[in-house]
Parts: structure tokens; C-alpha cells; sequence
């Protein structure tokens, strides 16, 4: 019995080393990028992308909940950052991070890990695609080795002066834009043009060594990765200088609590994607929220980056034929070697190459096309998406998304409360049929007795209510004493008051 046992611990270490290996290649030029893109200084954004890749992986993974999940630094969470840092300053960013992991943590502890994915669908798609439209927006400024203008709007109105200035010098093609180049065509066709044998090679990495080749090899005139001579150089200890009221302190737990909300939604319905690619395997939601909070907790303490779980990382890892944890635990082993071992040549990767990447994970995360599906369920789901993208680019994330659940729960109440009445008489007009449709709510009250008030006296009435979802106590009670009424007034009422109680909310 124990040769099977060994054979296939054999075969899964296997299987796990080489899809190690396929997500360290994804996970280093993202970690690197996502860094970039959040606003951190260029003498530690390298660095500090890799440490949060590296605490996912290695803490994370092996602690966590979900076994196929890769973690780290996540492009989505580098706009909150970004605007965090704007307005706190970059040295406030680890204290927030890590007040962002207690408060996963302690959700985790109470079992609240369901509660995060109960998120609606548009607001879901919303975030996502307005996500992609501000990262779009930042990082071609920084394809370009420029800087973004501020703002989600400002960054997309200065996107044609930036080409303008960017693209073209005086001795033709710009460098930046060259690596560019080179970085999106790649991205865009390396899956179609190169053999099934290669295809396994990620497309990040491929574009990475390329444009790094091409740039050192032509001498171009590029921005290239800053690293510091060690690792630990790039950590900054938790911040409290200039917190002396509970004004400040309020903003930062503000802050905090945002992110927690935001990373948390984004790592459980990023683990319920991998587990639909995993079917036999499941996450522990809670276990998988309370080891995010540990690993949020030790990177803002190292002054990193936010953590969730990420889908492209995650997919790649299920894609190159991952079986256990180890493949996460063993990518955040390479991204620390990677850091330590290959300094000199991560500090020759332009990083025009890194912001392409971004550039067209953010054109893919705007998924406009979803609408399609969403208008299925009725246009105000469209509604609510447009909403929430529109508010995201115009104010900021957090506002973006509460206004879209805002939205989403107005109209799940209207929902609960629409009431549809439809009246019918009978050709001779003895007999009327009323029939009801939705919920017949307190909301509804005013709308039924108008309808009831206006029958004749001595007429039956039969009202029809198998299409009525719920009726509480307060429609309930309306309906006995009109019937009481219109019977004393020589009318007949006809009702299946079983199939009527069936459906009260007092049962």
C-alpha cells in the first residue's frame, strides 16, 4: 500500500515543481509592474512587489484556504494604493495595509468569508472594468517613461498629448515607445503564432526578455527597474508620525477598512473562479480570509504591497498542472532567490516593458462586452455596471463600488416590493379576477386598497394569487378585513387563502 502512496507524492511534487516554475515567470514581471503602478518610489517598487509576491506565496500558500490560489500583489488594488498614497502619503501606505490584514483576519475568525462574495454581479463587472480603465489610463503615461496626470479622467484626456510627446523625437521613434511596441505584439500574438510545446511559456515573461534584449542590444534611451543593493533595504516599519488626533486616526482605519472590504472581494471571488476550474478541490473561505489578514498583516508591516488572491496567476498555476499548495509555496521560493541571486539583470528590464503589460491587462479587465450578458437580466443590471465604472473613473474606487451596491440594493428592494395588479371583468360583469403578481409588501398597501376600493360592492371577486411570491402580515390583514366588508355589503370574495398563507412572511 505505501509504493501508490509514494509513486503519487512523487508525481504531484513533480507536477508542482514545474507549475512552480510557469507561475514564478507569470507572477515576477507582474509583481514588478504592479509595484509600479501603485505609486511607489522606483528605488523600491521592484522590491516591494516582490516581497508581497513573495509572502504570498510562501505564507499564504501554505497556510491558506484555497490550495490552487496564487497570491500577491494585485493590479487591481494598485489604484486604491495609488490613491492612498496621493492623499496620506506613501510612508502611511504599510500602517493601512496592515490594518486592512487584522480586520481580514478577525473576519476570517468570526466566519464572515461567505459575506464577502455577496456582492451584485454589475457592481462585480463594474469594479473590474472601471479598474482596467484607470489602470489603462496611469500606465500608458508611464509606457511612455512619462507620469500620470492625477486623476482617472485627467489620465485619459492627456493620453493623445502623451503619444504626441512620447512616440515621436527628433531622431524618430522614441525608445519607450519601441519597447513598447515590441511588448504589446507580443502580448497580443505570442499564444497564436508560436508552437502547442510553447505555449505553456507566459506571455509576460516572453514580452519582458524581448524588450529588455532589444533595449540593451539597440542602446535605447529607456527608464529601467531601480532595485536596492539588498532586499531589506526596500522595507519601511509602519509609520506614526502625524497621527496625533482621532481625526487622522479615523481616516486611516477608514482607509484600512476599505481595503480590507475591496482585497477581500477580490480573493474569495477569485478563489471561486479556481475552484470551478478545480472541481475537486474547495476552498475553506474563512481558513483562506483569516491567512489573507496574516499575509497583509506581515507585508504592511514590512511596508509592502496589499495582497488577493489573483486570477491570472492562479489559472496559470491550474493551467501548467499544479496538484497541491506546494506550486504557490514554491513560485514565492523563486521570486526570493529571483530577488537576491538576479539584481543585475532585473535592474536591465525597462520599464515601458512592465507598464505595456499593464496597459493590456487593464484593456482586459475592461470586458466591456459584458453588458450582453447583463442586459439578460434586465437593463438596470446595465444600469448599475455603467454606473459603477462611470463613478470609479470620475471620483475613486471605494466610491465607485459603494455606489454601485447602493444601486444594486435599491433594486433588489424594489424587486421585493413590486407588486403588479391586473384586473379583468367578465363579459356579463358579475365576476371580476384580480390577479397579483410579485410582492405584496407593506410597501404595497396603498396600491391594493386603491384597487379593492374601486370594485363594485356587489360583484365576486376572485382574486388569483398563485404568482405572488410573499405577502406579509400587513396585506395579509388588509385582505381579511376588506373581505369582511365587501361580503357585508352583499359581494363575494374568492380566494385560496391556504395557497395565500403558503407565501406569508409571518410563517
Amino acid at each position: 500500500m505505501s509504493q501508490p502512496n509514494s509513486n503519487q507524492t512523487g508525481s504531484n511534487l513533480a507536477a508542482d515543481l514545474l507549475a512552480s516554475i510557469v507561475v514564478f515567470l507569470v507572477a515576477l514581471p507582474l509583481c514588478m509592474g504592479v509595484a509600479l503602478a501603485s505609486g511607489v518610489p522606483a528605488e523600491k517598487a521592484a522590491s516591494v512587489g516582490i516581497i508581497t509576491g513573495i509572502i504570498g506565496g510562501v505564507l499564504v500558500g501554505f497556510l491558506g484556504g484555497s490550495p490552487m490560489q496564487v497570491s500577491g500583489p494585485a493590479a487591481g488594488l494598485s489604484v486604491v494604493v495609488y490613491e492612498l498614497a496621493k492623499t496620506h502619503g506613501y510612508e502611511k501606505v504599510g500602517l493601512i495595509v496592515l490594518i486592512a490584514g487584522v480586520i481580514q483576519l478577525l473576519a476570517g475568525i468570526f466566519k464572515l468569508g461567505q459575506w464577502f462574495r455577496a456582492v451584485s454581479p454589475p457592481v462585480i463587472q463594474g469594479m473590474l472594468s472601471g479598474i482596467g480603465v484607470l489602470i489603462f489610463g496611469s500606465q500608458f503615461h508611464i509606457m511612455l517613461d512619462g507620469k500620470p496626470l492625477g486623476g482617472g479622467v485627467k489620465n485619459l484626456v492627456g493620453i493623445p498629448q502623451a503619444a504626441w510627446n512620447g512616440v515621436l523625437t527628433s531622431s524618430g521613434v522614441s525608445g519607450p515607445a519601441i519597447v513598447a511596441a515590441v511588448s504589446l505584439l507580443i502580448l497580443l500574438f505570442w499564444k497564436s503564432i508560436v508552437p502547442k510545446k510553447l505555449k505553456i511559456v507566459p506571455a509576460p515573461l516572453v514580452a519582458v526578455v524581448v524588450a529588455t534584449l532589444v533595449a540593451s542590444l539597440a542602446q535605447l534611451d529607456v527608464k529601467r527597474v531601480d532595485l536596492p543593493e539588498r532586499l531589506l533595504d526596500a522595507v519601511q516599519w509602519p509609520a506614526l508620525s502625524g497621527l496625533e488626533s482621532w481625526s487622522d486616526w479615523r481616516a486611516i482605519l477608514a482607509a484600512g477598512a476599505a481595503m480590507a472590504i475591496i482585497a477581500s472581494a477580490e480573493t474569495l471571488l477569485c478563489a471561486s473562479a479556481v475552484d470551478r476550474m478545480t472541481p475537486t478541490l474547495r476552498t475553506n473561505y474563512d481558513r483562506e480570509l483569516a491567512v489573507q489578514g496574516l499575509g497583509n498583516m506581515l507585508s504592511g508591516f514590512l511596508g509592502a504591497l496589499p495582497m488577493t488572491g489573483v486570477i491570472v496567476r492562479s489559472s496559470a498555476n491550474v493551467e501548467a498542472g499544479a496538484k497541491t499548495k506546494w506550486s504557490a509555496v514554491l513560485h514565492g521560493v523563486w521570486l526570493l532567490l529571483a530577488v537576491t541571486l538576479l539584481t543585475g539583470v532585473l535592474r536591465q528590464v525597462p520599464t515601458s516593458a512592465l507598464a505595456a503589460i499593464l496597459v493590456y491587462t487593464g484593456v482586459k479587465l475592461m470586458n466591456f462586452g459584458v453588458t450582453r450578458q447583463l442586459v439578460k437580466y434586465g437593463r438596470f443590471q446595465v444600469l448599475i455596471y455603467v454606473a459603477t465604472v462611470a463613478l470609479i473613473v470620475l471620483t475613486d474606487l471605494l466610491t465607485g463600488v459603494v455606489c454601485g451596491l447602493m444601486l444594486a440594493t435599491g433594486w433588489l428592494l424594489h424587486t421585493l416590493s413590486h407588486l403588479e395588479i391586473q384586473r379583468d371583468n367578465s363579459p356579463d360583469g358579475r365576476m371580476i379576477n384580480l390577479y397579483l403578481r410579485g410582492a405584496a409588501t407593506f410597501f404595497r398597501v396603498p396600491q391594493l386598497a386603491s384597487v379593492l376600493e374601486s370594485l363594485p360592492a356587489n360583484a365576486t371577486i376572485h382574486i388569483h394569487v398563485e404568482e405572488v411570491s410573499m405577502i406579509d402580515h400587513a396585506c395579509l390583514d388588509l385582505l381579511t378585513n376588506w373581505k369582511q366588508q365587501h361580503q357585508q355589503l352583499g359581494g363575494q370574495l374568492v380566494l385560496d387563502w391556504d395557497s395565500l398563507a403558503a407565501r406569508s412572511s409571518a410563517r
